[in-house]
C-alpha cells in the first residue's frame, strides 16, 4: 500500500490571511507549537507561506515593527504545495527540489488541508526510507541564505 500525503500530514493547521500581523502570526506559531503558518485567501486557498524565518530575516532583522506589519510583506510566494493524494514519494521529492522543510497539503481546489514537515515524514514514513530523505531535504543546495546566519 502507497503512503499518501493524508497518511502522513497534520490536518486542519493553523492558516492566516495575507492581511495579518506579524505579531498576530508569531503568537500563532507559539499556540500552535509551529514554525510555519500558511496564508490563505477568502477561498481558504493557499497563497504564501510564512515561517519563523521569514519573520526574523524580513522584519525583525530589518528593524521593523512587528505590530505595523501585515503578513503580506513577508510571507515566500510562490509556495509549493503538494495534493492530499500525492504518494510520499512525490512529497519528499518537492521538498528536496524546492529544499524546504514543510509543505501545505491541498484538495482539489487547492485549499488547505493540512501540511506536511520533516519531522512528519521521520515519525509516520518508511523506515528505512527516513534517514535518506531527510538528509536529502536538508543538504545544502549552495544557495545563499540571507547572510545573517
Amino acid at each position: 500500500m502507497t503512503t499518501r500525503a493524508r497518511d502522513v500530514m497534520t490536518p486542519d493547521p493553523a492558516c492566516c490571511s495575507h492581511n495579518a500581523t506579524v505579531d498576530e502570526v508569531a503568537k500563532m506559531m507559539v499556540q500552535n507549537n509551529c514554525g510555519e503558518i500558511p496564508v490563505i485567501d477568502a477561498q481558504d486557498r493557499v497563497i504564501g507561506v510564512v515561517t519563523d524565518r521569514d519573520i526574523v530575516c524580513r522584519v525583525v532583522a530589518e528593524g521593523k515593527n512587528p505590530t505595523g506589519h501585515t503578513i503580506e510583506g513577508c510571507m515566500t510566494q510562490p509556495v509549493v504545495t503538494v495534493p492530499v493524494d500525492a504518494p510520499l514519494d512525490e512529497v519528499v521529492s518537492a521538498m528536496e527540489r524546492h529544499q524546504i522543510r514543510r509543505v501545505p497539503v491541498v484538495d482539489e481546489s487547492g485549499c488547505c488541508t493540512g501540511i506536511i514537515s520533516q519531522a512528519d515524514v521521520a515519525r509516520k514514513g518508511p523506515e528505512h526510507e527516513v534517514a535518506e530523505r531527510v538528509r536529502e531535504v536538508s543538504r545544502d543546495s549552495g544557495r545563499s541564505r540571507s547572510g545573517i546566519f
